[in-house]
């Protein structure tokens, strides 16, 4: 039986990365591999370097989409085969909505140009989990780490969010709204009950 892929989204510092380190240690959950994008292989790191430089914002679509070509042929698909649940912090949709963003002015619909490259190939998740949250609280967040990214601005994160509203609408049974401005706990809470009553 095939397994079932989870994938965590949302605008930077809505709390995914925090939540899928927290789920890890939650023993409701069963056999899970947990992953992202970028991937840790050399492919990823070149995204990472895109992320936090001046890169052509087309060339930085390429570079996540060949990120995500290799996850899903070297991890992804081998678990999903295998009958294990996967979750990904970050996964398709991070790209259609913070690329489409960036490439916004040159295409007329950059977001489902960027959906039509990856449809004959990518692998839909079963589940999507979008963190919500307001920029300017995501902003204040991002202001604690130790390393920003281009991204990490109220103006760019509007329309980001924006972005992916706009795929929860267009995809409802496949997402999931959480609102993560409130306490943690009860964010988790709410997001094991989602997980298990797919898995």
């Amino acid at each position: 039986m095939r397994g079932k892929l989870i994938t965590l989204e949302g605008i930077d510092g809505s709390g995914k990365s925090t939540m899928s380190s927290r789920l890890k240690a939650h023993p409701a959950l069963g056999d899970v591999l947990f992953t992202r994008e970028p991937t840790t292989d050399w492919i990823g790191e070149a995204v990472e370097r895109a992320i936090h430089s001046d890169t052509d914002h087309l060339a930085e679509l390429f570079l996540f989409t060949a990120d995500h070509a290799e996850h899903i042929a070297k991890v992804i698909r081998p678990a999903l085969e295998s009958g294990r649940t996967v979750i990904s912090d970050r996964y398709s949709d991070s790209r259609y909505a913070y690329q489409g963003m960036t490439l916004h002015g040159r295409f007329e619909d950059p977001m489902k140009w960027i959906q039509d490259i990856h449809r004959d190939w990518t692998i839909v998740p079963d589940l999507t989990i979008l963190f919500d949250i307001e920029p300017e609280i995501a902003v204040q967040r991002c202001s604690n780490r130790s390393e920003q990214t281009k991204f990490e601005k109220i103006e760019l994160l509007e329309d980001v969010r924006a972005n992916y509203l706009r795929l929860a609408g267009e995809d409802p049974e496949r997402f999931v709204i959480v609102n993560t401005d409130r306490a943690i706990k009860r964010i988790e809470a709410d997001v094991i009950d989602i997980i298990t009553s797919l898995v």
